[in-house]
């Protein structure tokens, strides 16, 4: 799996960077066929928002958040991700 991180107005840290590493690796663990997580993050007057496009081989998922703080979007995303994901592998496992 490889992720690409971008920051529009925000430097992205290393620390951040192995935050988002760290919460979306256990995404992997449901599914292991994700080939790409593209995520953006942005910072707009008191608004941070994280932004998360995940591409599989037949179907991509979106997730968005804004929080006050980044960490608080960055978890919130990774929750919202992981909920499309098992729905999506529910709705593969009961077509076969």
């Amino acid at each position: 799996m490889q992720i690409d991180i971008t920051g529009h107005h925000v430097d992205v840290t290393d620390a951040l960077r192995a935050h988002i590493e760290e919460k979306l690796s256990k995404l992997e663990r449901h599914y292991a066929r994700i080939s790409l997580i593209h995520v953006v993050l942005t910072v707009e007057k008191d608004r941070q928002r994280a932004e998360a496009s995940c591409h599989m081989r037949h179907h991509d998922l979106f997730a968005v958040d804004e929080q006050d703080d980044m960490y608080k979007a960055i978890d919130k995303l990774v929750l919202k991700l992981d909920r499309q994901l098992l729905r999506y592998r529910q709705k593969d496992i009961s077509h076969r």
